[in-house]
């Protein structure tokens, strides 16, 4: 059996197909977003079977997010005391149930949004359980192409929402469609309540809550590299939303593209955006640095976006090029912020820091959208991504890059 060393106490680890268990915490994880970014696929099916207004559908669409940052930190400090399984298990295998309770019977707009408010809150548990878990099980030099894969989720998840909620509310109605998400979150949890095992946790002086006696280390957010990580991971998003969000009506609208065309198109770049991930993660193994990779690609993120700024001044097929560019690029540096996060933090805080990280992603990711909408107006867009592009080149500056040799 291999060993860890940490605190001075050596524990011996379990034999463990650490593999199987990355694949499992990638399950959950694209269970949690086809229900969280699914829901926008099935507002037409809700409006012609509710009758809801379009106001009312979305505000139901907006509950599962707000429910995921009301609980994102609260689930990270669960997963740092009490292990990564049970937290990932409880809090999917709820969402899950409340999915099948939405699902079964007629629910008032209010009551709808009550119980996908709260299954969004339940899922948060997952986000930073199933981080720690691949981050216990994989080496400094694996964790960024381990987290990469992991990272691939959030295609994955609105991928299968995508393949498979339209048809289904078109022949069953919205409820029967969300038994699709109900089942996966329900059949992973059990998985993981089967398959998962916690990566041994440091024991000794200094090890932490749940990680054996004694006494707990010092909070490390009493430094700045880990609120400066999060703000730069946040300042990131920013030109990540702006592509996502408008890439598809700037198309359509300005560029003149049909619909179809349009949609394969943002297809092909959300699959290039996985590789992405995985390609940053292996260069960050590779040079045994997040921090600098991450830098970096904030100096192609802003430049990415001045250059779709160019294309829609200039030559349309620039402004395509750019943007897929900008659609790979953008969504690049997630997993380096999010592994950063956890190696920064140490294993006694990491499940809290990347819940930190990813409300601070989460908030940014929400307000960015109706931010550039002002902007462009009716057809400014060249301004809303030079707006866009201010942002990762206010990030360059404030990625911690020396913290990492510091150990700070």
């Amino acid at each position: 059996m291999s060993q860890v060393a940490s605190a001075g106490v050596v524990r011996e680890k379990p034999r463990v197909n650490r593999w199987l268990v990355l694949a499992l915490g990638l399950a959950a994880q694209t269970a949690s977003c086809t229900f969280l970014y699914g829901l926008p696929f099935l507002v037409p099916a809700m409006r012609a079977t509710a009758g809801l207004t379009l106001a009312q559908a979305g505000t139901v669409v907006a509950a599962p997010s707000a429910g995921l940052l009301l609980t994102l930190i609260v689930w990270g400090a669960a997963a740092d005391r009490y292990g990564e399984r049970l937290i990932m298990a409880l809090g999917l295998g709820a969402s899950g149930l409340l999915l099948v309770f939405a699902a079964l019977g007629t629910h008032s707009v209010g009551l709808l949004f009550g119980v996908f408010l709260a299954a969004g809150a339940c899922s948060a548990s997952v986000n930073a359980a199933s981080g720690r878990v691949v981050m216990g099980w994989f080496s400094a030099s694996e964790r960024g192409v381990a987290m990469g894969i992991r990272q691939t989720a959030q295609p994955l998840g609105v991928g299968v929402a995508a393949l498979g909620l339209p048809p289904l509310a078109e022949h069953w109605g919205f409820r029967a469609a969300m038994l699709l998400p109900a089942v996966l979150a329900v059949v992973v949890a059990a998985l993981v309540v089967w398959l998962v095992v916690d990566p041994p946790r440091p024991v000794g002086p200094g090890a932490g809550p749940g990680a054996g006696s004694g006494e707990k280390p010092p909070s490390p957010y009493r430094k700045p590299a880990l609120w400066r990580l999060h703000g730069a991971s946040a300042l990131l998003v920013v030109p990540q939303f702006a592509v996502s969000a408008f890439a598809p009506v700037y198309l359509v609208s300005v560029q003149h593209w049909g619909v179809l065309a349009a949609g394969w198109f943002l297809a092909v770049v959300q699959v290039l955006g996985a590789l992405g991930r995985l390609a940053s993660g292996y260069w960050s193994d590779r040079v045994g640095s997040r921090l600098r990779p991450m830098r970096q690609l904030a100096v192609a993120s802003a430049a990415a976006m001045l250059l779709v700024a160019l294309g829609d001044a200039t030559w349309p097929w620039l402004a395509a090029l750019a943007l897929a560019l900008a659609a790979v690029i953008t969504v690049s540096d997630n997993g380096l912020g999010f592994t950063a996060s956890a190696e920064l933090a140490g294993v006694a805080w990491s499940g809290r820091a990347m819940g930190a990280q990813n409300t601070a992603q989460n908030l940014a990711s929400a307000l960015t959208p109706p931010v550039l909408g002002l902007v462009i107006g009716d057809s400014r867009y060249a301004l809303a991504f030079c707006v866009a592009a201010i942002f990762p080149a206010l990030a360059i500056t404030l990625v911690p890059t020396r913290a990492e040799h510091l150990g700070s």
